[in-house]
C-alpha cells in the first residue's frame, strides 16, 4: 500500500475544503443578505445606528463561528481638521491567538456602505436583497459586505474541515467607516496594536478579472479630495436685470473647472505625476466600451489608441463628483451668487498624494476668471501603494487563488484607492499585504444597482480558505 505523501494529503484537504465551501454557500449567501438590509452608511447626515447595528450584527456571526477567543465592538477617535476627538463609527474586532508557532493573518473588510443615491434608478430597492440570475442586488451586496461574509465563510469551512483545530492565528478587522475616510482608522491601528499584530493581512476590498478569472491587486492609485466654493456675488440678483454684465458664481465655475483638462479629457495639470515602472496589458476597445458603459460616439479620455489600464491604474484622473446648486426643478431666472463642488483627484502611484493637491491647488489659484473668489475645504488625502510580490504570503495567495478559481491569477493594478493600507504599513512595517477582492466588472459598487456575483462568491470563499489552510500548515 502507498504510503500517504504530503501532497496527497493537501489534495484531499482541499477537495474537503470544497466541499464544505459548497455546501456552506446557502449560509453565505443568507448572512450577507442580512447584512445587506441594514443601511449603515457612515456619511455625515445619515443615521449612525444602522451602521451601529451592522457592527453588532457581524459581531454576532463572527461569536457564532466558535472560532474566537474575543469578539468587541470597538470605536476610536477620529484623527485630522475634522475628527476633533470625535469617536468613529464602531468597528469589530475579533482575535484568536496562533497555534504552535504557526503566523497570523488578518482580515480585513468593511461594513459601511456608500449612499444609494437616486432610488428611481434601482431596479429593486438597495436595502432589499434581490436575486436576478446569478447576481445579488443591493447596496454593500459586493462592497464590501461580501468581503465581510467571505472572510466568515472561509473561516467555517477550515474550522469544519480541521474538526475545530486550527493552529493559524487569526485576527477580524471589520471596519465600520471606510467609505467616510476611513477617519478614526489610525487611531484604531495604534489603540490596537498589539491585537492587531500580524504575519499577512487580507485586505479584501478589491476586484477581479472578470466573473471566471481572479486577480490579485498589485497597485493603488491614491487619492486628493476636495471642495472648491467659488462665489463672484454678494447675493443673488436678477439673470434679467443683471444678465451678461455681472458674472455670476455658476459662469466661474464652469470656466475654472474646465482648465483642469485638455480637449481630450486627459488632466491639464502641471505637477501631477505618471507611473511608469509597470507594464500594464492591453484593454480590447469593445470590452473597455462594453464594461464602462460609454454611449455609442462617445470617445474615452485620450483619444482611441489611449493606454486604457495604463490611464487608469498609472495615471492621474480628475473628476468633479458633486456639485451643490440649484437643481432643474428649482433653478429660477437667478444670477447664483455661490457655488460648491467636491473634487475628487486620482494619484497615481509613486507621487505623495500632499503634492498631487498641491499642484491642483496651485493651478486652481492661478486660472481663477474673472477675479473670482474661491476657497479650499474639507481636503481628503490618501496614498497610493505598490504590493511587494516579492513574499512567500504573495506566493500562497496567487497559488490558492488559482486553486480556488481553476483560472491563472492575473496581477493587475486598480484605479480606485485604499489609503487606509498606508496607515497599515506604517504601523506594521513587516506584515506582508495581500489585497484580494470579492467584486468584477459588472458590480457597479457605488453606483445604483450594485451586484455580488454568487459565483465569484463562492471562488472567493475556497480561495480564501484554501489560503488560511497553507497558513494553518505553515511554521
Amino acid at each position: 500500500m502507498a504510503s500517504d505523501t504530503p501532497a496527497a494529503g493537501g489534495a484531499r484537504r482541499a477537495a474537503a475544503l470544497e466541499e464544505a465551501v459548497l455546501s456552506g454557500l446557502p449560509t453565505a449567501i443568507a448572512q450577507l443578505s442580512g447584512l445587506v438590509r441594514i443601511p449603515s452608511v457612515s456619511w455625515d447626515g445619515y443615521d449612525p445606528a444602522s451602521v451601529a447595528a451592522s457592527a453588532s450584527a457581524i459581531a454576532e456571526l463572527a461569536r457564532a463561528t466558535g472560532v474566537f477567543d474575543s469578539v468587541e465592538v470597538l470605536r476610536a477617535p477620529m484623527t485630522g481638521p475634522e475628527g476633533g476627538g470625535e469617536l468613529g463609527h464602531p468597528a469589530v474586532l475579533a482575535t484568536r491567538a496562533a497555534r504552535n508557532g504557526r503566523p497570523t493573518v488578518m482580515l480585513y473588510a468593511h461594513h459601511d456602505v456608500q449612499p444609494q443615491g437616486d432610488e428611481a434608478l434601482w431596479e429593486s430597492p438597495p436595502f432589499e436583497p434581490t436575486l436576478r440570475g446569478d447576481r445579488l442586488y443591493g447596496r454593500g451586496a459586493s462592497d464590501d459586505k461580501a468581503g465581510v461574509a467571505t472572510h466568515l465563510a472561509a473561516i467555517r469551512a477550515l474550522q469544519e474541515v480541521t474538526g475545530g483545530d486550527l493552529q493559524v492565528g487569526l485576527v477580524l478587522f471589520i471596519e465600520g467607516e471606510e467609505e467616510f475616510g476611513s477617519r478614526s482608522f489610525p487611531s484604531f491601528l495604534e489603540q490596537q496594536r498589539e491585537r492587531l499584530a500580524a504575519d499577512v493581512i487580507v485586505v479584501a476590498d478589491s476586484d477581479n478579472w472578470s466573473t471566471t478569472v481572479p486577480s490579485v491587486t498589485v497597485s493603488l492609485r491614491g487619492n486628493a479630495a476636495f471642495n472648491l466654493t467659488v462665489s463672484t456675488l454678494d447675493h443673488a440678483v436678477h439673470s434679467g436685470m443683471f444678465g451678461g454684465a455681472a458674472p455670476d458664481a455658476m459662469l466661474a465655475a464652469i470656466r475654472l473647472l474646465a482648465t483642469l483638462w485638455n480637449a481630450d479629457g486627459t488632466v491639464a495639470v502641471d505637477g501631477l505625476a505618471t507611473f511608469d515602472g509597470i507594464d500594464a496589458p492591453d484593454f480590447p476597445a469593445d470590452r473597455f466600451r462594453e464594461e464602462s458603459g460609454l454611449l455609442d460616439g462617445v470617445q474615452p479620455i485620450g483619444g482611441p489608441d489611449g493606454s486604457r489600464y495604463g490611464q487608469m491604474w498609472f495615471g492621474p484622473s480628475i473628476t468633479v463628483t458633486g456639485i451643490d446648486a440649484p437643481s432643474v426643478r428649482d433653478a429660477s431666472n437667478t444670477l447664483v451668487p455661490t457655488v460648491r463642488v467636491r473634487i475628487s483627484s486620482r494619484v497615481a502611484p509613486g507621487q505623495p498624494a500632499g503634492e498631487a493637491f498641491a499642484a491642483i491647488e496651485r493651478h486652481l489659484h492661478a486660472n481663477v476668471p474673472l477675479g473670482a473668489q474661491i476657497s479650499i475645504a474639507d481636503v481628503d488625502n490618501g496614498e497610493a501603494f505598490l504590493v511587494d510580490t516579492s513574499g512567500w504570503a504573495f506566493a500562497d495567495a496567487k497559488a490558492a487563488l488559482t486553486d480556488g478559481w481553476g483560472a491563472e491569477v492575473v496581477e493587475a493594478g486598480i484605479g480606485g484607492s485604499i489609503p487606509f493600507i498606508s496607515d497599515l504599513v506604517r504601523v506594521f512595517p513587516e506584515a506582508q499585504i495581500l489585497v484580494t477582492g470579492v467584486e468584477d466588472p459588472d458590480t457597479r459598487a457605488h453606483s445604483p444597482n450594485e451586484s455580488q456575483h454568487l459565483g465569484v462568491l463562492r471562488r472567493a470563499i475556497l480561495s480564501e480558505a484554501l489560503l488560511l489552510s497553507r497558513l494553518d500548515e505553515r511554521s
